[in-house]
């Protein structure tokens, strides 16, 4: 079921469906909430209440009044989507920008994560804040030029050249998702500039059953997978998970993805 929610002025929309141990889908910067499971239904078939969240900007959400996309805000819209679905714990599903979110939110409200899982996670607060100088060209792109400006500064054919149709195709589709595309522009020059946490030591502290999901470079640059690895590592008792050689990454398989989670999910304590 699609509806809305408020946090104070701030407007979310989202997605919920099914029921039992509750599933909260956080998707990444530039993406909405179809983008986190990619279309997978296979979660609430089997005994979970899945809620996909479009973040403030993106998807059908509004974008702030304010102007803030900072990590304590966007872990403040989550608590509120906890709230309004009167939800006191939940398994947190997060892609990139969502990951990082999620993270934010366990650090900060632990009693409230049931589990984590944390999809190709690019934040790394040793190099931050690297790489401004590219988000603002990919922000400058949608802004002046929409998708095509976007898809020029992200430099497809820097790719490898099995990768460059199905990336341009999905970024295509992905920025089709957006009712405000300048939102959206604005988000990519905020969100890179906001530290969800400081350190990697601080992950020590996350205490919640995680799974961390890679992928290899070949495809995804932008998210290192090294950095997936270090958030494995800082994280007690984490997994990791990455797809085989040759394969596309996990974090494109929705019913991969969704089996993984069912997994962590089961885990989590009752």
């Amino acid at each position: 079921m699609e509806r809305e929610i408020a946090n104070g002025a701030q407007r979310l929309a989202l997605e919920d469906a099914g029921s039992g141990i509750a599933v909260v889908g956080l998707h990444g910067l530039t993406a909405s909430r179809r983008y986190v499971l990619m279309g997978s239904r296979a979660l609430e078939r089997n005994g979970h209440h899945v809620v996909l969240v479009d973040a403030r900007g993106h998807g059908s959400s509004a974008p702030p009044s304010d102007g803030d996309y900072s990590y304590g805000a966007l872990a403040g819209d989550l608590a509120a989507v906890l709230d309004d679905l009167g939800l006191e714990r939940a398994v947190l599903v997060g892609a990139s920008m969502g990951a990082h979110t999620a993270v934010r939110f366990a650090l900060e409200r632990p009693e409230r994560v049931a589990a984590l899982a944390l999809i190709t996670p690019a934040y790394d607060p040793q190099r931050f804040p690297a790489g401004l100088a590219r988000w603002d060209a990919l922000s400058r792109g949608l802004r002046e030029r929409c998708v095509e400006g976007f898809l020029e500064a992200y430099g497809v054919e820097r790719l490898p050249a099995a990768w460059r149709e199905p990336i341009t195709t999905v970024i295509t589709q992905r920025l089709g998702t957006h009712r405000d595309l300048l939102a959206v522009a604005d988000a990519l020059a905020a969100v890179p500039r906001s530290r969800p946490f400081g350190s990697f030591a601080e992950l020590a502290a996350i205490t919640a059953p995680t799974l961390v999901v890679a992928d290899r470079d070949e495809a995804d640059p932008e998210h290192p997978r090294a950095t997936a690895e270090a958030y494995a590592e800082a994280i007690p008792g984490a997994e990791l998970a990455i797809e085989e050689e040759g394969r596309s990454p996990l974090a494109w398989q929705g019913g991969q993805l969704s089996r993984l989670v069912a997994a962590l999910a089961a885990r989590a304590p009752a």
